[in-house]
Parts: C-alpha cells; sequence; structure tokens
C-alpha cells in the first residue's frame, strides 16, 4: 500500500510500505507527537490507512484494521460473496470466526488512556528514544539515520564494518536477551546494513542504559580480536542465527 506525508514546508513524500504498515507506527504516534503533520486522507495520494494496533495501538498481537478513503478505493478482490437466504450477501471482512479478546483489549486502551493518555505514553517513548540514539552516537561507532524524535524507533550503521558488521553486534546482542535486527536498507541502497532499534511501552531509561552497557561490551568484544572474520552482509533482509 502507499502512504504519503507532508511537512509543514510543503514537501511531500511518498513510498511504499513493508510488512508493518501505513499506520503501524507512524501513523499511530504522529496524531499524539505531531498533529500538524499531514499524512492521512487530507492527503490525496493515501488511499488506504491500514493498522498494527500491537505495535504503538498498545496491544498485544492479534488486533489490526484498515479504512479506505471511498467505497470505489476498495479493492474488490477483498469483497466476499455469499449467497445467503436466497440472495447475495457481500461483505468485507474475514470469512471465517476469530476471537475477540484483541478488540476489546484495544477498545479498552482508546477508552481508558484516551488522547491524553496516548500522548504522554508518546512522550515518553520518544524521550527515551533520542536519549538512546543520541548515547550510541557518541561511541563514536555509529552513525545515526534517525534520532527517534519522530517516532521512537531509530537506526544506526557502523562507520567501520572491516573488523565487525552489525549482524556480529546483533548476534553477540542476543546473548544477553536483546532482539536487535540487522538488515541491510531497500534495493538501491542495499550495501547499506543498519541495527533497528524500537522503544516500545514498558522499555524504560534503565533499560536504555543496560542496553548500551551491553551494546558498549560487544564493540569491545570484537576490537579485542584483530583476527575476528566479520558476518557477511545479507542482502535478503532480517539476519538472525536460530538458537
Amino acid at each position: 500500500m502507499a502512504y504519503s506525508t507532508q511537512t509543514e514546508d510543503g514537501t511531500v513524500r511518498t513510498g511504499v510500505t513493508g510488512e508493518n504498515g501505513d499506520a503501524a507506527s507512524g501513523g499511530f504516534v504522529a496524531p499524539f507527537l505531531n498533529p500538524e503533520l499531514k499524512w492521512d486522507f487530507r492527503l490525496p495520494l493515501v488511499k488506504s490507512i491500514n493498522v498494527s494496533g500491537h505495535k504503538y495501538g498498545l496491544v498485544y498481537p492479534g488486533i489490526g484494521w484498515v479504512a479506505w478513503r471511498s467505497h470505489e478505493d476498495l479493492p474488490q478482490d477483498l469483497i466476499f460473496h455469499v449467497n445467503y437466504l436466497g440472495g447475495d450477501m457481500p461483505t468485507f471482512t474475514l470469512n471465517f470466526s476469530r476471537p475477540g479478546n484483541q478488540v476489546v483489549a484495544q477498545y479498552y486502551n482508546f477508552i481508558r488512556l484516551g488522547r491524553a493518555g496516548y500522548k504522554r505514553a508518546f512522550e515518553q517513548m520518544r524521550d527515551i528514544a533520542t536519549h538512546l540514539s543520541s548515547a550510541i552516537e557518541s561511541t563514536g561507532h555509529f552513525d545515526l539515520l534517525s534520532r527517534g524524535d519522530t517516532i521512537p524507533a531509530f537506526a544506526v550503521a557502523l562507520k567501520d564494518s572491516s573488523n565487525y558488521t552489525v549482524y556480529d553486534l546483533s548476534d553477540k546482542l542476543r546473548e544477553h536477551g536483546w532482539q536487535v535486527p540487522a538488515y541491510t536498507m531497500p534495493p538501491k541502497v542495499d550495501d547499506l546494513a543498519v541495527l533497528r532499534i524500537v522503544i516500545r511501552e514498558g522499555f524504560s531509561r534503565d533499560m536504555a542504559d543496560m542496553l548500551l552497557t551491553d551494546l558498549k561490551a560487544a564493540i569491545a568484544h570484537f576490537e579485542s580480536q584483530p583476527g575476528y572474520k566479520p558476518a557477511e552482509q545479507k542482502k535478503s533482509g532480517k539476519a538472525h542465527k536460530i538458537c
């Protein structure tokens, strides 16, 4: 699905979503942290907005929904025609039963937290993200691709990958219980491999400092082994060893 964002100076940025969906992160966060940002149906190129509530909707996995600008934009392939009680009944829904507990959980969060509650939660996550990204940058080993100041997520690339790579760091961090994915950027820039860090609800500043400590330890580990052979860069997406 396509998405577009427009800043105050009129700049329009467009692209194609990946597995996370249009509003899985930015679309859920922007209305609370950057309400002036135009990213939704106010932009003519936006035809649909799909949301994963288990990301920044603050609900456990299993809930998601999608909204289309108009009936004409809804793909006909998604409409099921059912012969019911002697007539044709077109339905846009899943054609099998699913539990409704995730819907209840999402509804509860909307009512319980409200706009003010979500805003406070995202502000806290953003502050932790910018704190951590700045601390990682200050080590001198990384370039920041983003700082976590728009959405509480950011990516970093090693300045020097000749002795070890982000894949090595990802595997070493996993030994300490951290899941920090390493993968290449999209085509045409897929020679750039990054670590991606997403700050979620419940990830405290203390945990951020613990991650930073383990990251520094991982760097020291590989720098103490001048003969170490770096892991090969993989251009097929996220890379993790199977544990």
